[in-house]
């Protein structure tokens, strides 16, 4: 069901002031910076071994990372799960009585499809399942 953790995602204030620690002290490459206007962020991926970090800055204060970076701080936000056929797991998950967030996956960064479990069906965490649309080449 799950392929491995795709990312974490971090929210931040501000990718501009809170790369360098990333790129500089920790010496993790810096694979792109994109916004996703649907979702109100603009978002910088940075590879950390196998996995990816993302970081997540708000474009806007009515989006929901702000809402998160306003009643917890920075931080972890989310832990995403790469996963094949969302939709099938998406309806496992639910199976199980896990309530979703999204009840069908939406864009998200990188072109991939995206959909949350609610936090308080998952001890708290927030998990993101992430499915990335394979390319061809």
């Amino acid at each position: 069901m799950i392929k491995k953790i795709d990312h974490i995602g971090i929210a931040v204030k501000s990718l501009e002031a809170t790369l360098p620690f990333y790129t500089e002290v920790l010496k993790l490459p810096l694979l792109k910076i994109e916004e996703v206007v649907s979702q109100k962020v603009k978002v910088a991926f940075l590879q950390a071994g196998e996995t990816k970090l993302e970081l997540l800055e708000p474009t806007s204060e009515e989006s929901t990372i702000a809402n998160f970076i306003e009643r917890r701080g920075e931080g972890i936000h989310h832990v995403a799960l790469g996963v094949e056929s969302i939709e099938a797991r998406i309806a496992e998950i639910k199976e199980h009585g896990i309530r979703m967030i999204d009840e069908v996956p939406r864009p998200g960064a990188g072109g991939a499809d995206i959909a949350f479990m609610h936090p308080k069906s998952a001890s708290g965490v927030l998990f993101e399942l992430c499915e990335k649309k394979q390319t061809k080449g």
